[in-house]
């Protein structure tokens, strides 16, 4: 349980004793400067002042708490010379007054740091304190008078600074001692000589204390933090005031809201469900409405656990709880010897009731407990893990690879498994118990003494083990001494065929290029790679890709050549006769010398092969390309020329027509005449497989276009002719309205392209109700829409979809 307080935000406990109210504690700061030898009618100012003070000082209360600082009168040029020479407290005056003149003006005015070390001397941010400052000249070391004045005032319990400014003519210093005062709260005076300063000083000491003004107070009683809600069960409320009367008792509210005077009360907070009283104080500060939080600490909760008195290590059993099942609360195994209170294995209550709950992978006596999701144990209950057996049973020896049929017993816990390994290393090779026993479980592919062992997939707890043998796996490939690079050869084997064991080719010493696999029989059919040289024929088993067998074989150089014509037109497609290997997918390409090929056709559609030229004339590298690795055995140069087409233009068409086209060209395949803007893509083409003249249909838009012949290879245009579209006017002759519904006869002037139609919708839409096709020489004939109302008539021709007119009209009913 605790008691917090929380002044603007602050939590705390203010326990110090009440400074008592009618009186603040002063300090008197006088200016020891060395401006204080400048005379008025030929008296010293400090000679003035030392007077003054002596006379005002037989005036002052024997019980009023009076100090003394004095800056500038130890040493010139130093603005760290403050001395607070009487500290704060009772029947000062004469101690006072023997300092006063005692003062001998020497150094600068660090008027504004004077104030500080005055305030700090009367603990001003704890207790009211006053400061009354005697200057005669501008602040000459804090920048800041007023910045500092402000920040007292806000740190201060009730601080105050009264100013007077003796003899003090110039505008900054007067400013600087009115902000210091008017910051504050305090007074600012001047005097211009001994009579001024005495009234002055006078007026400022008998300055009545500002009569105490109450506060507003809020006391709130929660629980287990001070930022919960508010207590809902009965809280009674004692407040005891600074004199020791009893301002309420046993109110029963939350929150108590008063009104209470400056001081230091004693609270008494008495939660009657729990029949606790908290109590402690409250300082209340004049200004500063308060607010005291009364934090009662949580009823403890518990939590009870029901289970088996004994259970097998590394078995699930059910545990039933009862406790708060607050959101990730959870029931844990755990070892009590283990001072960390770490659980070992958990369930969420979330899951159920009960849990299904892991046993730990070892035996012993452990505990069950019911966690809190902040970590609080809250309800236990002993339990005690026994011990698990298995065995395992197999051949003494096996053969290093094969699988070995391993017979076992255990618990089968899930992911359980068989494993084998080294004795004291980790394992190589496992087969789940959950596949049933035996299990089949791969050996090492090393000869050598090995270990079989049941391993609980818990914390991958070995609970048996027994030793095994594994010898030599013996193999044997026989290649042909001799093949040609590239081939696909037979090798015969033999071996143990193990799942994915495979016959590979690479150079010794090197990771292998080609294999394949031992499951498609003996012999296999292994391609060989592309180089001449030395290489070397592997047994590979899959597992650790162990070699156990080899042999040497020799590839030779593969022959092929290429003889295409010495020159062809760009784009066509030539006839190349070839000799060669013909492997799977070889082929012939062409390209640029020392350049990627760009066209290229396969070997095995015979020789020759057409192969297509690419469409930029120049000289060009024909080539016989090995699908494997992408070598090249044979080339030879071709010439490519130059292709021609000529495309002859109509003298002028209309948006949307079909005009013929007549074309002089290659005619490759998928070729064809476009028609587009110049430098823009084409809007329309027609290939010329259709023969010439070629049919094209003109843009719908009017205006400056290009006719081209574009070979399909890359699409490069080889002639263009240019050609001017000229807009056409399209009218509409209908009438003004129909019947819904009805059929209309629609009179029109206009192409009457294929597809060309007439369709009826809203207002300023493209979007028909019904259409009807406008065919030239015929007046179209269209069904109105069913819903009468306000319509528009609309003819688009099909080229582009482009609205050729329009024309309002009516559906009446």
């Amino acid at each position: 349980m605790r008691f917090l307080l929380a002044v603007f935000g602050v939590l705390g406990l203010l326990a110090q004793p009440v400074m008592a109210q009618d009186r603040s504690n002063t300090i008197l700061v006088l200016d020891g400067s060395g401006s204080m030898w400048g005379q008025i009618d030929e008296v010293a100012k400090i000679t003035i002042a030392q007077e003054v003070v002596t006379k005002l000082l037989t005036t002052i209360p024997d019980d009023q708490q009076l100090g003394l600082t004095v800056y500038g009168h130890r040493t010139r040029g130093d603005c760290t010379d403050i001395e607070t020479i009487v500290a704060p407290g009772p029947d000062t005056r004469n101690a006072i007054g023997a300092a006063v003149r005692a003062i001998k003006p020497l150094g600068k005015t660090p008027m504004t740091d004077a104030v500080i070390a005055a305030a700090q001397a009367l603990r001003y941010t704890e207790e009211k304190a006053t400061v009354i400052l005697v200057s005669d000249g501008i602040e000459t070391c804090n920048p800041d008078p007023c910045a500092a004045a402000r920040l007292l005032e806000e740190a201060g319990i009730d601080f105050t600074a009264h100013v007077i400014g003796f003899d003090v003519t110039d505008a900054e210093a007067l400013g600087q001692m009115q902000c210091l005062a008017e910051e504050t709260g305090g007074t600012f005076l001047t005097a211009a000589n001994a009579d001024e300063l005495t009234t002055a000083l006078t007026t400022i000491a008998a300055t009545p204390e500002p009569a105490p003004v109450p506060v507003t107070t809020t006391m709130r009683a929660v629980e287990g933090d001070a930022s919960a809600p508010l207590l809902e069960d009965p809280v009674l409320w004692t407040v005891t005031g600074p004199d020791g009367s009893a301002l309420t008792t046993d109110q029963q509210v939350n929150p108590l809201v008063l009104d209470l005077l400056p001081g230091a009360y004693k609270i008494t907070a008495y939660r009657a469900q729990v029949e606790t009283a908290l109590e402690g104080q409250l300082q209340v500060i004049a200004g500063e409405d308060a607010t005291l939080t009364v934090v009662f600490e949580k009823p403890a909760v518990t939590a009870t656990l029901e289970a088996a008195d004994t259970a097998p290590m590394g078995d699930t059993i059910p545990v039933s709880w009862a406790g708060p099942a607050e959101r990730n609360d959870y029931v844990a195994i755990a070892d009590p010897q283990d001072d960390r209170n770490r659980a070992i294995n958990y369930s969420y209550v979330r899951d159920g009731n009960p849990v299904s709950l892991l046993m730990p992978p070892r035996a012993g006596t452990f505990e069950l407990r019911y966690y809190q999701k902040d970590g609080t144990i809250i309800g236990t209950r002993p339990i005690t893990v026994t011990p698990v057996t298995a065995t395992l049973e197999a051949a003494d020896t096996a053969v290093a690879g094969a699988s070995v049929a391993v017979t076992w017993s255990g618990p089968d816990y899930n992911s359980d498994f068989i494993a084998v390994g080294a004795p004291g290393a980790a394992y190589t090779n496992y087969a789940y118990t959950r596949d049933g026993s035996p299990a089949s479980l791969p050996m090492p592919t090393e000869a050598g003494t090995y270990e079989l062992r049941y391993i609980m997939n818990q914390d991958r707890t070995v609970i048996a083990s027994r030793t095994i043998t594994v010898v030599d796996v013996k193999a044997s490939v026989t290649p042909p001494a001799e093949a040609i690079a590239g081939s696909v050869v037979p090798v015969p084997w033999e071996g143990p065929d193990y799942k994915n064991d495979f016959i590979a080719i690479g150079k010794v010493g090197e990771k292998y290029t080609n294999y394949t696999y031992t499951r498609d029989g003996s012999p296999v059919q292994l391609t060989m790679p592309t180089e001449p040289g030395e290489y070397e024929v592997r047994y590979v088993l899959n597992q650790d890709r162990e070699v156990i067998a080899t042999a040497m074989i020799t590839l030779t150089e593969v022959k092929a050549s290429v003889t295409p014509p010495a020159e062809a037109v760009a784009g066509a497609v030539v006839p190349v006769p070839w000799e060669g290997p013909d492997y799977k997918n070889d082929f012939i390409a062409i390209g640029k010398v020392g350049e990627k090929y760009t066209n290229y056709t396969y070997t095995r559609d015979g020789s020759p092969v057409q192969l297509t030229m690419p469409t930029e004339p120049g000289e060009y590298e024909v080539r016989y390309v090995l699908n494997q690795d992408r070598e090249v055995i044979a080339t030879a140069m071709i010439t490519l020329t130059d292709v021609n087409a000529q495309i002859t233009a109509p003298q002028g068409a209309v948006v949307g027509a079909t005009v013929v086209v007549p074309w002089e060209g290659p005619d490759y395949r998928s070729d064809f005449i476009a028609i587009g803007k110049p430098g823009e893509k084409y809007t329309g083409y027609t290939y010329t497989r259709d023969g010439t003249p070629a049919r094209v249909e003109m843009p719908p838009l009017p205006g400056d276009y290009e006719l081209r012949y574009v070979l399909n290879q890359g699409r490069k245009v080889i002639a263009t002719a240019p050609v001017t579209v000229t807009d056409i006017t399209v009218t509409l002759n209908a009438p003004q309205s129909g019947a819904a519904g009805s059929k209309v006869a629609i009179p029109f002037d206009g192409p009457g392209y294929q597809r060309d139609y007439i369709g009826i919708g809203a207002p300023g839409s493209e979007a028909y109700e019904t259409y009807v096709y406008a065919r030239k020489g015929e007046i179209a004939l269209l069904t109105l829409p069913e819903t009468p109302g306000d319509y528009e008539l609309f003819y688009v021709m099909n080229a582009g979809r482009r609205v050729m007119a329009r024309q309002p009209f009516t559906v009446t009913p």
